[in-house]
């Protein structure tokens, strides 16, 4: 029997060369969360994305005319007004014939990209190969990357995902699933790939509570245009707005839950909660230090006993690329052994948490 499984047969992250330290911008190292942040001083968040998808596409020697799909995501202003970031990468990478998309999740959009490629892989005989990038520039004069938000500071980036689908017949059957689960995620999962250097995708969930999405609007009224509330993106005011109307003891209790139940699901997806097995390791979204010790890390110790992965101190969260620049990292780093299992974690605002289940193929 044919068993399609999704893949990804290559990953790269393009960061920018420069670092900002918390000093630079008049901010106390003990506060900071970060070490430094990265900062594009040149290439726009578009043009990073080409950058980071040359470097995947050369890894694996795909080229643009055999794309199928072209899925890009973002969180911040992508350079122009009334404009397709998608079409315009899709354009640049000789990938004329593909379906260009753009992906609005927030920071959560490489997660929901990786997902709905997933999906359409499974889903659409037509579909085999699909680029999944990233790439988000947050710089003045609309955004001040170490004040524009609590609980985090923002480094520019870019990343890509080459995704396809492989059909392997087994000697049992497998029964590939794209469907809503009982507990409100959606999964996508499949069989074992066995392709040696390739990462096989078993999942990628999702778990929402979209009653926190007042969080980045406070109080304010709905504006004709952008930013004629303030002259710079300011998160500070708007969820002090919501914390002193909710107080923040609900987002407190929806982001641990959130977690806990994500986690939860992605153990079930990769089978590990039937056999006892954990995890190889667990990355981390590149939030501040401080939600990552109070909350993160002890809830990825609770459910899954697993290892930790920080790789955000020195880059600063990336916007919609946490999730893929962190299984980029996964497989530079060479971190799985053949057979084990690693998820990838990505948080945005809504608020929406998602988890990528990667296997390293046994052989």
């Amino acid at each position: 029997m044919r068993t399609d499984t999704v893949v990804i047969s290559a990953a790269a992250g393009w960061l920018p060369p420069r670092r900002e330290a918390p000093a630079e911008a008049g901010v106390a190292p003990e506060d900071a969360g970060y070490t430094a942040l990265a900062v594009s001083d040149g290439p726009s968040a578009p043009e990073m994305a080409v950058l980071a998808a040359t470097a995947a596409m050369d890894r694996a020697g795909w080229s643009g005319d055999q794309l199928d799909l072209v899925l890009h995501a973002w969180s911040y202003y992508q350079g122009h007004d009334f404009w397709s970031p998608a079409h315009y990468l899709a354009d640049q990478l000789g990938a004329r014939d593909a379906q260009p998309f753009g992906i609005q999740q927030m920071c959560n959009g490489g997660a929901a990209a990786l997902q709905t490629a997933a999906a359409h892989l499974l889903a659409d005989p037509a579909i085999g190969r699909v680029l999944v990038t990233t790439a988000d520039r947050f710089c003045p004069p609309g955004f001040d990357r170490w004040n524009s938000d609590l609980g985090v500071a923002y480094g520019d980036g870019a990343s890509a995902l080459l995704v396809r689908r492989t059909t392997t017949a087994p000697a049992g059957t497998d029964v590939v699933d794209v469907r809503p689960s009982a507990a409100g995620p959606t999964d996508i999962a499949g069989a074992d790939a066995g392709v040696a250097g390739e990462l096989r995708l078993v999942a990628v969930s999702s778990v929402s509570a979209p009653g926190l999405e007042g969080m980045h609007r406070g109080n304010d009224d709905f504006s004709p245009a952008a930013r004629l509330a303030t002259p710079a993106v300011d998160v500070r005011r708007t969820k002090k707005a919501y914390l002193r109307r909710h107080g923040s003891s609900g987002y407190r209790v929806a982001e641990r839950e959130g977690i806990r139940t994500l986690l939860a699901l992605a153990l079930d997806e990769a089978g590990l909660t039937r056999d006892g097995e954990r995890p190889r390791c667990v990355v981390l979204p590149r939030v501040h230090r401080a939600p990552l010790e109070s909350v993160f890390a002890p809830v990825v110790e609770e459910v899954t006993g697993a290892e930790p992965i920080d790789f955000g101190r020195a880059t600063g969260h990336l916007g919609a690329g946490d999730l893929t620049t962190g299984i980029a990292d996964l497989i530079d780093n060479k971190i799985l052994a053949p057979g084990e299992t690693a998820l990838v974690l990505s948080t945005g605002a809504g608020f929406t948490w998602s988890c990528a289940t990667l296997t390293a193929p046994a052989h």
